[in-house]
């Protein structure tokens, strides 16, 4: 604060403030520039922190008035404020210790001198700068001939036409209104802002208010700069005196407003009411509360994506990288004890020490089935031979349950290969819920960490954020999402795996990745995928998904990929992911009769064998192994005629014959209990809702199968059982193993049994006279009833027919149509009735 300051005419008792040192030239001619100035009292000491004596108030009398200069001072120190024992006086002082006399024109006092023009008649008596605020006040004094709104007029146009633009604010320059109350000039810790909080108080004690309306409000106070809201007091609130905010574009306009309105009286001719009404003015900070979290909760539509979008990338960052390490480790076997140098040793420590039971019944299996890789030895070269082709491997082993496909891949054809990866799909289409499908399918490939709850947990965020903001937010992941993504982590452990071995300084070296897995085949890794199609009939997303990865792999040679399946019909669903492409399959059978015996003779020696060669060397001293003592195995070619060539039949007769059994009652045994099982599964716990057929479908094929090998697949179709989803029946009982269809130029052909023992099965049941005529009963229960519909048909029809007011001569031919078929309906129904009336004898009759 200068105390004292003027220039123009030196008012009497007052000093005068600036030495006319150097000139500058306006508009209006030269004026003196002052040097830097100096601090000097006059007759009254005022402050720039409190006022007129430390009142907070600038009093002003008759023919005096009071500027309000802007933007002398940069609204960005005020922060400087908030530092401890620092006033505004100091940092003024420092501000003119700053400016040099080159520039003295850039300092607060010379901003505020150029502002008011000499030709003004004005004498400015004080100058009390306001540093917080970014302006200063300009007390003045005029002749009773002006008046202060008109010098303000006057004041405004100069500086429209004259524009002064501080070096700290080029793009704004100096304004300056007309103070109309009584400012409150303090130096409390309250700074400037664009918001202000406009009080409604009564001019007197005990009188009352007005509570200005927010036309009032903005008529007042537009004109110290663009208003872009008024927020007037709630109606129901009771907080007094009576309020309301304003919201200015800038906080200059705010400065300005509150400098010359604070103390302003609306008299009652405005609007102020009686006695008028006094406006009392106060910053009002912009501050929000938590406003961050209130931010985020407003706006889901921005944050949920937003939040799905980071928690993906820190999946993808973090996780996917641990995860293909773990699926390397799986496929590798890093961490799996059997493979490690030190259990190989004590393995075989133990083997030579100890006559260790797991170890010989191993060695007592691979005798057995050596017998049937012999049989099958150029299935086992072709897909050996199919592995070291550089072209796309996309291999398809079909056979029955029991054919020994996984053995003979796993065990025989890749026995030395060292990376596979087997996918078993069994356990994969058997779980229950999306949660169970993810994690087995981790499992199958070692990809871990797996957060499967997220997957419950993200379905409820996503149905929660959809009826917030009425869309999905794509948070959640479906099951199909969730398989792709474990099966697309596999892919890429896969290929790294392949371009392991791949050494800088060999000959290929300069080769892309692709083309350096398209040369060296035996660098890439093995995928099995075991029980493809098993329940497809359930669910074939997982299928899909797998067809589609697997053909990814082989389309980019990162690995070969060798299909397990019991379905004939797997090419349906593999050429879906390979259409153009032909798979390269093998078709495994029953084992024909000279093999399956030499697998059951040698099933039965190789206990013996062993245990001879343990005990000496000497083949004359050795006991007779069990085919040379037993008498009963001339049995056995009849029985394997009956049982057929099913390696897992096979194997379990081995086994009851070498308990003790004979082969025929072994067989017997095995007939009753395949008989069993047919009951069981396919006739009597038949759950209608949730299979395809019905147990008299069932039946009527175990009828036809028993006296023969094979029927005709159109021979079925063609019943009356079948007429209705036909096909679709058959085919799902192909799916159950009850039967299998042979197809022969691209179309079925025949109908066989499922495995070559059910042929004597099925021969079996039929033997039970008492459960052939409940369900021999029972199918012709239904073709009754439906013989019975199509009656009702044709006599609708009929009756349709006799109302006709007239018959005309070409309705004959129908209506005698209509009548041979009722006819011969009618000995239909009836026959079936004598059928059933003999049935139901029998029922009665017998056990």
């Amino acid at each position: 604060m200068l105390a004292g300051r003027t220039w123009a005419r030196p008012l009497p008792n007052i000093r005068k403030g600036f030495a006319r040192q150097q000139y500058y030239h306006t508009a209006n001619g030269s004026r003196p520039r002052q040097g830097p100035p100096k601090l000097r009292h006059g007759i009254r000491h005022e402050t720039t922190e409190a006022g007129e004596d430390m009142s907070g108030h600038i009093n002003s009398g008759p023919n005096e008035g009071i500027f309000f200069v802007d933007n002398v001072f940069p609204l960005k120190l005020r922060w400087l404020l908030r530092i401890p024992y620092l006033s505004e006086s100091s940092l003024s002082e420092s501000l003119y210790r700053f400016n040099s006399p080159v520039t003295g024109h850039t300092d607060p006092m010379s901003i505020v001198q150029r502002a008011i023009p000499e030709k003004l008649p004005v004498k400015v008596t004080e100058v009390l700068l306001r540093l917080k605020e970014g302006g200063a006040f300009v007390k003045f004094a005029h002749e009773p001939d002006f008046n202060a709104s008109e010098l303000e007029g006057t004041l405004q146009k100069y500086l429209e036409e004259h524009p002064i633009k501080p070096y700290f604010n080029p793009f704004r320059r100096v304004s300056t209104c007309l103070v109309q109350g009584r400012p409150w000039i303090e130096d409390l810790y309250r700074f400037p802002s664009s918001r202000l909080r406009v009080e409604f108080i009564p001019t007197s004690p005990g009188g009352e208010a007005a509570e200005l309306s927010q036309e009032t409000l903005y008529s007042l106070f537009r004109r110290y700069g663009k208003i872009s809201d008024i927020i007037a007091q709630p109606s129901d609130s009771k907080i007094l005196p009576k309020y309301a905010f304003l919201n200015f574009q800038l906080v200059r306009h705010g400065v300005m407003a509150k400098n010359c309105m604070h103390g302003f009286i609306l008299p009652e001719a405005q609007g102020g009411g009686k006695g008028g009404t006094v406006l009392k003015l106060a910053y009002e900070q912009k501050v929000k509360v938590h406003w961050i979290r209130d931010w985020l909760l407003n706006h889901p539509r921005v944050v949920i994506p937003a939040l799905a979008i980071i928690i993906t990338t820190i999946t993808v960052a973090v996780f996917d990288p641990i995860r293909t390490f773990f699926v390397k480790a799986h496929v590798e076997h890093s961490f799996h004890i059997s493979d490690n140098r030190v259990y190989k040793w004590l393995r075989s420590v133990i083997m030579r020490a100890n006559d260790y039971v797991s170890f010989r019944s191993q060695q007592k299996e691979d005798a057995g089935l050596g017998t049937i890789w012999d049989d099958r030895k150029d299935d086992i070269e072709r897909i050996q031979t199919w592995l070291m082709e550089t072209a796309e491997t996309f291999i398809v082993i079909q056979g029955p349950r029991g054919s020994g496909k996984k053995e003979l891949v796993l065990d025989q054809a890749l026995k030395d290969r060292k990376y596979k990866l087997v996918i078993d799909c069994k356990p994969i289409q058997e779980a229950r819920g999306d949660s169970a499908t993810i994690v087995a399918t981790a499992d199958q490939v070692g990809y871990r960490p797996i957060f499967s709850w997220m997957t419950s947990m993200s379905s409820l965020i996503d149905l929660a954020a959809q009826g917030t903001i009425g869309t999905k937010t794509g948070f959640s992941e479906t099951l199909d999402t969730q398989i792709a993504k474990i099966l697309q982590n596999t892919a890429t452990a896969l290929k790294q795996i392949a371009l392991e071995g791949r050494k800088k300084d060999e000959k290929d070296k300069d080769l892309g990745d692709d083309e350096y897995l398209e040369a060296h085949p035996e660098h890439r890794p093995v995928v099995v995928i075991d029980n493809f199609l098993h329940k497809s009939q359930d669910s074939s997303i997982v299928y899909d998904k797998i067809s589609e990865w697997a053909a990814g792999l082989a389309t980019t040679n990162s690995a070969h990929v060798i299909f397990l399946t019991n379905d004939v019909s797997f090419s349906k669903s593999l050429s879906k992911a390979l259409p153009n492409r032909v798979f390269r399959q093998i078709a495994l059978g029953d084992c024909s009769a000279e093999v399956a015996k030499r697998f059951v003779i040698n099933h039965l020696d190789a206990d013996a064998e062993y245990d001879n060669h343990k005990k000496t060397d000497n083949k004359a001293e050795r006991k007779p192994i069990p085919s040379q003592q037993r008498t009963d195995l001339g049995e056995l070619d009849g029985c394997i005629e009956t049982l057929g060539g099913r390696l897992t039949d096979l194997e379990f007769l081995a086994r009851r014959i070498k308990s003790g059994e004979t082969p025929c009652k072994a067989v017997e045994e095995i007939i009753d209990q395949s008989a069993s099982e047919i009951l069981k599964m396919y006739i009597l716990d038949v759950d209608r809702a949730t299979r395809a057929w019905t147990p008299e479908q069932a039946w009527l094929l175990i009828k036809h199968l028993a006296g023969t090998d094979q029927i005709r697949y159109n021979e079925i179709l063609l019943s009356d059982t079948y007429k209705s989803g036909g096909e679709k029946t058959l085919q799902a009982l192909e799916q159950a193993e009850l039967i299998s269809v042979v197809n022969c130029n691209g179309r079925p052909y025949s109908i066989k049994p499922g495995k070559p023992v059910y042929t004597a099965a099925f021969k079996a049941l039929t033997q039970d006279h008492v459960l052939t005529a409940k369900l021999d009963l029972a199918i012709l229960a239904d073709l009754t009833k439906l013989e019975t519909a199509v009656l009702d048909k044709y006599e609708a029809e009929l009756q349709l027919l006799s109302r006709l007011p007239k018959q005309p001569a070409e309705l004959a031919p129908r209506i005698k149509w209509l009548l041979g078929k009722l006819a011969a309906g009618q000995s239909k129904v009836e026959k079936y009735e004598r059928e059933s009336t003999d049935l139901k004898k029998v029922l009665m009759a017998e056990f």
